[in-house]
């Protein structure tokens, strides 16, 4: 069924690259779509069908979706994003005068695409909040609809899908959520500023809402920038994927919203334009090396690569990495005992960093589902000590947050360019989550060695001065 999937650059005006979104496997049929070429695939048995978003406006047309929105009920797929209808490109410059919001449904028994609702705000530089998260309610037979990314009509919509109706339901904007127990929790902030502030839960069967802050981190030391990513549910909770870590709670059912770190580098390296699926009673998810950066710029921890972009499998008390890939993995999805990862090689870039055509290569890359049952692959992240260095300005500096699991001979290099002293912080993922175990170690000067194979579980590691010289690599083998 499914052919050998290779995208290189095409037109698609746009910031960088985009990449291959919403993957999912229902009803026989496969769907995804490739930004920003603004194509949305529908692959049968016996053929396949590529929507070129011409139902919004008229072509050329170019996004799509770069967060994953999707979601099935019954016969239907309800698929949605942006696109621009028709694209304008101005030398380096995107006119966002033709940029919608938008919400399609996909009947599977008929091949057909409709339009259930679109929108825009006809401004130059300025457009209507992206739908960046489609989740069913089962109850009220309704679409609830993610809004974050954009400038105008923020926060949680209600979408009649019959009707194309859409409601807002709070203003406050919000990348994503996920379905727990009768309520949905979304995740408030802005990613482009300070990440998560708050959790603010609709219970679906009173409509009412109810809002929580984010709570203490396991290994006791602060966190910053917690940008979310991806959301999904299991054991009764929500888990929420974010910059640094990842969130783990119910309040309703006495928890707060504790913090795990888990791959912290204080760079972009982060679980941002990816999903989360449910496999095996666990999560599968993936923390992206190069999701987004600026290309001409001296932001230069945007463009700082220190690991592979990582698939990790959650099954608490661990977390297990499962899969080492490159540049980023943009969404997830199972089929018929296998894997199915879009990958891209290349990010997104900053507003006036546009250029005619997606400039990244895209490709879905299959896997045996086994390989969560699998030995981990040999990873390795190099970090420059400058960045949890410059952290500790902030308030913050404790890095890593890495997984053991699976791993018979982790260790870690300090490149010191002055004696110090590490704090090894040890912790699983036990629900509730508790506490974190810590030891301390003398660093001199020069080359240091420390054999992680007496630590289980998740070590992250903190300095107790700055080197702004040094470099530590940390092996997985």
């Amino acid at each position: 069924m499914l052919r050998s999937y290779r995208f290189p650059p095409r037109y698609g005006p746009e910031w960088g690259s985009g990449g291959i979104f919403g993957l999912r496997y229902h009803n026989g049929v496969l769907y995804f779509t490739v930004a920003f070429e603004a194509q949305a695939h529908f692959v049968k048995e016996d053929g396949e069908r590529i929507y070129e978003f011409e139902l919004v406006g008229e072509r050329p047309t170019s996004g799509g979706d770069t967060y994953n929105a999707v979601d099935t009920v019954d016969e239907f797929i309800y698929f949605g994003g942006w696109v621009h209808a028709p694209a304008i490109y101005k030398s380096r410059i995107i006119s966002f005068v033709n940029k919608y919001s938008h919400v399609h449904e996909y009947d599977t028994e008929n091949d057909e695409v409709k339009l259930i609702w679109k929108e825009s705000i006809h401004h130059e530089t300025d457009w209507a909040g992206e739908i960046s998260e489609i989740i069913y309610d089962p109850y009220n037979d309704r679409l609830l609809l993610a809004r974050e990314d954009g400038h105008a009509n923020l926060g949680v919509y209600s979408l009649d899908r019959r009707t194309g109706k859409a409601q807002a339901l709070i203003k406050e904007p919000s990348p994503k959520g996920t379905l727990v127990h009768d309520t949905v929790f979304f995740g408030v902030g802005n990613n482009f500023v300070s990440g998560v502030e708050e959790f603010k839960a609709l219970d679906l069967i009173t409509n009412k809402w109810e809002t929580f802050k984010p709570g203490r981190s396991v290994d006791g030391r602060p966190y910053i920038r917690p940008g979310l990513g991806a959301m999904a549910s299991a054991y009764n909770r929500a888990f929420a994927f974010v910059r640094g870590g990842l969130f783990i709670g119910n309040p309703f059912m006495g928890g707060e919203f504790a913090f795990a770190r888990l791959f912290e580098f204080y760079t972009f390296y982060a679980p941002f334009r990816v999903n989360a699926i449910n496999v095996g009673g666990g999560i599968l998810t993936a923390f992206n090396a190069h999701h987004d950066a600026t290309y001409r710029s001296d932001i230069e921890t945007t463009n700082i690569i220190v690991g592979p972009s990582v698939l990790v499998y959650i099954t608490p008390p661990m977390a297990k990495i499962v899969g080492a890939f490159g540049a980023r993995i943009t969404s997830i999805e199972k089929m018929d005992g296998k894997i199915l990862l879009g990958m891209n090689n290349t990010p997104n870039t900053g507003a006036k960093e546009a250029t005619p055509f997606d400039t990244g290569n895209k490709d879905i890359v299959i896997l045996d589902e086994k390989i969560i049952q699998e030995k981990p692959p040999a990873v390795s992240f190099s970090i420059p000590l400058f960045l949890p260095s410059m952290a500790r300005r902030y308030g913050a500096g404790t890095f890593g947050g890495v997984p053991l699991d699976g791993y018979s001979e982790p260790r870690i290099i300090f490149y010191a360019s002055r004696d110090n002293r590490l704090t090894i912080y040890e912790y699983d993922l036990t629900l509730p989550l508790g506490e974190a175990h810590q030891e301390t170690f003398e660093i001199k000067a020069g080359k240091n060695i420390i054999d992680l194979s007496s630590f289980s579980g998740i070590v992250s590691f903190e300095l107790e001065k700055e080197d702004m010289k040094g470099k530590a690599r940390i092996e997985l083998l």
